[in-house]
C-alpha cells in the first residue's frame, strides 16, 4: 500500500465519522451518568469522613465510610475538587464520563503539615507517581493515558517508551530500553509481587514480547520509575512497573465487547452482592492474527501467531460485627498462552519472517499466568497493612527441524521460483523450560505524625526451576552431517529470593520533603548472591512560582536470568549435561545518581529536566577474554551461549531528558520528550564500547486534540518519534555458518551503527453515547491506529538466513505500515 493510498483510506475514515458526528439525534433528551467513588487518607488509607466532593453547582460529602455518590451527571468532561480541612485540596481536571459506564474514582488525600482552619494549598495534577517514596524518575499513568498515546496498542510498556530517556527496542516486540540499559532489567510487578514477563511469545531472559498480556482494561492508575528506585523495589538495575489491579463495579453490572487487529475481547463486572458491596471483574481476548493475515496485512510472517489471555478479580469487602469496614480480600489471576509454527517447508512464497529463521521449521509455545490473594486493612487512622501471596509461572517448549535441500550434481542448492527444493527435515533443536514462583509481598505503612511515614516490608519468592535442551549442529561448513545430540540444560532446582525493606519519609519544612530507605536481596542459589545493604536516599525541594528541585541516589542489585545459571560448560551427550560453569554467578549492582528540576507552566503544562549518571559494577562477562557483556542482552527472540561467565564487567550511563507535557485539559494534550545520553561497558578484554542500545539520542513529539459534539467525541492524535540507531559489528562468517545464527567478530564489537529509527504514527478514536435520557445507555468507540503512516524501513537487525544468491546475512527491517483498529461497545 503506497502513502497516497494510506492517506487516502485515512481521509475517508474521517470523511465517515464527521458524517456519524453531525447526524442529527432527533427526539433524545441529555443522557447522565453516575460519578462515585471513595475518599482515603493518602498514607494509612483510612476512610476521611466529611469530604466535599464538589462537580460545578453539584457536592456532597463523604460518608462513615468514605463514600460518595453523585447521580445525574451529564456525560463528558467535567472538573471534580475535593476538599476537607486539614488536608491539601484535590482538583481532578476534565473527568469523563460515559452513557455505557459508571466513573468510579479512588482519591487520595495528603495531610497538611499546618493544620488550618481552611487548606488555600491546591493540589494539581503534575504526573507524579502515587508512591510518596519516589521523588525522582517515576511517573504515573492512567488507562485512559494507554489510550491516548497514538502507537501504543493499549500497553503500557508501548505508552512509556514515549517518556524521556525511554526507547522501544524494536517494532516487532514491546521491549523497553531505559537510559542504555538492558531490557531484561525492567522488574514487572502486580498488587506488589513481582511477575515474569507478562508478554505472548515470550522468551527466558526478557521482559517484552510481541503482544502484551496485560490488558489496560482492569488496571488502576499505576507507576512506572526508570531509576533512583525507592527501598521497596530489589531486584532491578533499569526500570520498574508497578501495576496496581481495579475493582469491579459494586452496584452494577457492566459489559464490553470488543474486535479488533489484537484480538476479539470481552469484559463483564458487577456486584456478587449488593449487600456486602463484594464485586467480580473478568476478561478475555482470542486473537484475530489469521484475518488480517489472510487480507494481506503484513504481521512479520507468513505463520499465523495464536494466542489468548484472561483474567479476573474478586474483591470481597470485609467488615466486623459492628458492621465497620476492616479491609478488603481479593482473589486475582491473569494469563495466556501463545503459539507459533513457523512452517518453512509449505510455505510456497518466500517469507519474510522477522521472527524466525528460514532454514526450518519452528514449533514454539509459551505460556504464563499469576494468581493471587490480596489483603488489605487500615488498623488505624495511621496504618495501613497490606499482604499479597501469590504463585506465578512461565514456561516455552521449542522444537526445530532443519530443512535439507535437493542439490544439482554441482552440489549448489536447486532453485524453483526463488525458492529452494526440499529434500529432507531432521530435528535438530528441542528445549523445555518452565519456571514456578511462589510469592509474598507485605508491607506496613505507619504514620507517625503529619510530617513523618515509615513503612516497613518484605518481598519474597521461592522459585522451582526446569529446563532441558537438547540440540546438534553441523560438524563442518558441508552441512550433510550432524554432531550427537548434546545436552546444554537438564535442571531442576529450587531456591528463593529474599528481599526486606524499610523506607521513611520526612516532610522537614512544608516545603521540604525527605526520604531514605534501605533494602537488602539474599538469592540463595549460592554464596555470591548477597547484598546485605543497599541504602536508597532523596530529596524534594518546593520552591516559589511551582518549581521543584529533586535529588535521589541509591544503590540496585539484580540477580541474572535464571536459565543463565544452569547452561552446561561442555555439553555432553544423552540426557546429562556437564559441569555448570555460572551457577556461581554473583548479582549486578549500580549506583544511581538522579537530580531533576520541575517547573509548572500555567495550570496544566509541566517543564521537567532530569540529569543523571549510573555506575554498573559486577557485570557478567565471559571469563576468557571477549566483548561479551550481559548487558547487551534481553531484547530479542533467542536466549544467549555464553563460555564461563565472572562478574567482573563495568558500565556507564550518563544522560540529559527533557519533558514538556500539557495535561489534557482544553480538549487537547501534547507531549515532548527528548534525551540525549551515553551508555557504554566493558568486557573481558577491557575494552570501553558502546552498548548495543547506545542510540545517543531519542526524541518523541505526541499531540491529541478532542472534538465534541452532542453526544459524541472524536479524537485525533499523532507521534512521531526518532533514535539513534542500533549498534553492531563485522560479521564472523565461519563461526556464523558452523552455528546457523549471526556472530559477530568480538574484537570489532559495535564498532558499525544502523542507520537513525524513524516513525510517524496516526491515531483517530470516536466515541458515540446512546440512549434515552434517565436510562442506562451505550457507549460506541470506534479506533484506528495507523503505525508507520509513512512505510519508513527501518533497518533493525542482522539474521542468519541463507539465500539463493549465496549469502547467509539478511536485513531484518521493521514491520512497515500496521493498521490497527478496534470497535468497542460498553453497556
Amino acid at each position: 500500500m503506497n502513502i497516497f493510498a494510506r492517506f487516502g483510506a485515512t481521509a475517508c475514515l474521517l470523511s465517515l465519522l464527521v458524517c456519524l458526528t453531525i447526524t442529527p439525534l432527533l427526539g433524545q433528551g441529555q443522557l447522565t451518568q453516575t460519578l462515585r467513588g471513595h475518599v482515603v487518607d493518602k498514607e494509612s488509607k483510612f476512610p476521611l469522613v466529611g469530604a466535599t466532593v464538589q462537580l460545578a453547582d453539584k457536592g456532597v460529602l463523604t460518608d462513615t465510610a468514605g463514600l460518595f455518590r453523585l447521580t445525574g451527571i451529564p456525560v463528558g468532561r467535567h472538573t471534580v475538587k475535593v476538599t476537607l480541612v486539614g488536608y491539601k485540596e484535590m482538583v481532578l481536571a476534565d473527568v469523563s464520563l460515559d452513557a455505557g459506564r459508571e466513573k468510579i474514582l479512588d482519591i487520595e488525600l495528603e495531610e497538611e503539615i499546618r493544620q488550618l482552619v481552611a487548606v488555600t494549598v491546591q493540589a494539581q495534577r503534575t504526573g507524579e507517581a502515587r508512591n510518596e517514596m519516589a521523588v525522582v524518575s517515576a511517573r504515573q499513568f492512567s488507562v485512559e493515558e494507554t489510550n491516548r498515546y497514538a502507537g501504543s496498542r493499549g500497553e503500557p510498556a508501548r505508552m512509556a517508551s514515549n517518556f524521556a530517556g525511554v526507547q522501544g527496542a524494536d517494532d516487532s516486540r514491546n521491549d523497553i530500553v531505559i537510559r542504555g540499559n538492558s531490557p531484561q532489567g525492567v522488574l514487572w510487578r502486580v498488587d506488589g509481587v513481582s511477575i515474569p514477563s507478562p508478554n505472548h511469545f515470550a522468551i527466558a531472559g526478557t521482559s517484552g514480547g510481541p503482544v502484551s498480556i496485560i490488558n489496560n482494561r482492569y488496571l488502576a492508575n499505576s507507576d512506572f520509575f526508570t531509576g533512583a528506585f525507592p527501598a521497596e523495589f530489589g531486584n532491578t538495575v533499569a526500570g520498574a512497573f508497578d501495576l496496581k489491579l481495579r475493582n469491579g463495579n459494586n452496584e452494577r453490572h457492566e459489559k464490553m465487547v470488543q474486535f479488533g487487529f489484537l484480538g476479539t475481547e470481552a469484559m463483564v463486572e458487577g456486584p456478587l452482592s449488593k449487600s456486602s458491596k463484594a464485586s467480580y471483574l473478568a476478561t478475555y481476548r482470542y486473537a484475530n492474527l489469521w484475518l488480517f493475515n489472510k487480507i494481506g496485512i503484513d504481521i512479520g510472517t507468513q505463520a499465523v501467531p495464536t494466542y489468548q489471555d484472561g483474567f479476573f478479580r474478586f474483591n470481597f469487602p470485609l467488615r466486623n460485627r459492628r458492621g465497620e469496614s476492616v479491609g478488603a480480600l481479593a482473589l486475582w489471576a491473569l494469563g495466556g498462552t501463545s503459539t507459533v509454527d513457523i512452517l518453512i517447508s509449505e510455505q510456497e512464497v518466500k517469507d519474510r519472517n522477522i521472527f524466525g529463521n528460514n532454514d526450518r521449521d519452528q514449533y514454539y509455545t509459551a505460556r504464563m499466568g499469576a494468581a493471587g490473594l490480596t489483603y488489605t486493612r487500615p488498623l488505624s487512622s495511621q496504618t495501613f497493612w497490606k499482604a499479597t501471596l501469590a504463585v506465578s509461572g512461565n514456561s516455552q517448549d521449542a522444537n526445530h527441524n532443519y530443512l535439507f535441500l535437493r542439490r544439482d550434481g554441482d552440489r549448489n542448492p536447486l532453485v524453483v521460483n526463488n525458492r529452494y527444493v526440499i529434500d529432507s527435515l531432521r530435528p535438530i533443536l528441542d528445549y523445555r523450560f518452565s519456571e514456578v514462583k511462589y510469592s509474598l509481598a507485605t508491607f506496613v505503612n505507619h504514620k507517625i505524625s503529619t510530617r513523618a511515614t515509615l513503612k516497613v516490608g518484605l518481598n519474597t519468592d521461592l522459585y522451582r526451576f526446569r529446563a532441558f535442551d537438547s540440540v546438534r549442529s553441523f560438524t563442518d561448513l558441508s552441512y550433510t552431517r550432524f554432531t550427537p545430540w548434546r545436552t546444554r540444560w537438564n535442571t531442576n532446582e529450587t531456591f528463593a529470593l529474599v528481599q526486606p525493606y524499610v523506607s521513611f519519609r520526612h516532610r522537614l519544612t512544608e516545603n521540604l520533603t525527605l526520604t531514605a530507605g534501605l533494602n537488602a536481596l539474599w538469592f540463595t542459589l549460592n554464596t555470591s548472591s548477597v547484598a546485605p545493604v543497599e541504602p536508597r536516599i532523596g530529596l524534594s525541594w518546593d520552591l516559589p512560582a511551582r518549581q521543584k528541585l529533586s535529588l535521589a541516589a541509591g544503590l540496585h542489585s539484580q540477580i541474572q536470568p535464571l536459565y543463565t545459571y544452569f547452561y552446561a560448560e561442555n555439553p555432553g551427550s544423552g540426557s546429562a549435561a556437564g559441569p555448570l560453569a555460572n551457577r556461581t554467578m554473583g548479582l549486578t549492582k549500580s549506583w544511581h545518581y538522579v537530580a531533576s528540576y520541575q517547573r509548572l507552566l500555567g495550570r496544566s503544562i509541566r517543564l521537567l529536566l532530569e540529569t543523571y549518571y549510573q555506575r554498573l559494577f559486577n557485570i557478567p562477562v565471559e571469563q576468557a577474554r571477549s566483548s561479551f557483556s550481559m548487558v547487551n542482552t534481553g531484547a530479542a527472540f533467542s536466549r544467549i551461549f555464553p563460555g564461563p561467565l565472572v562478574n567482573t564487567g563495568t558500565g556507564r550511563n550518563y544522560g540529559l531528558e527533557l519533558t514538556v507535557e500539557k495535561f489534557f485539559s482544553n480538549h487537547y494534550y501534547f507531549l515532548l520528550t527528548g534525551s540525549v545520553f551515553d551508555a557504554k561497558y566493558t568486557g573481558s578484554d577491557g575494552v570501553l564500547r558502546n552498548t548495543d542500545f547506545n542510540g545517543r539520542y531519542a526524541f518523541n513529539a505526541l499531540f491529541s486534540k478532542e472534538f465534541v459534539f452532542r453526544r459524541s467525541s472524536l479524537n485525533l492524535g499523532f507521534k512521531y518519534t526518532t533514535t539513534g540507531g542500533r549498534w553492531y559489528g563485522p560479521v564472523d562468517e565461519a563461526a556464523s555458518r558452523l552455528n546457523q545464527e549471526i556472530i559477530y567478530q568480538s574484537a570489532s564489537r559495535n564498532t558499525l551503527q544502523f542507520a537513525p529509527y524513524k516513525r510517524f504514527d496516526l491515531k483517530v478514536d470516536y466515541k458515540m453515547n446512546r440512549g434515552a435520557a434517565d436510562r442506562r445507555g451505550l457507549t460506541h468507540t470506534i479506533s484506528v491506529d495507523l503505525v508507520n503512516i509513512l512505510g519508513i524501513q527501518n533497518l533493525l537487525s542482522l539474521s542468519y538466513a541463507p539465500q539463493p544468491d549465496g549469502s547467509f546475512i539478511k536485513q531484518e527491517y521493521q514491520l512497515g505500515f500496521l493498521p490497527i483498529f478496534l470497535y468497542r461497545v460498553d453497556f
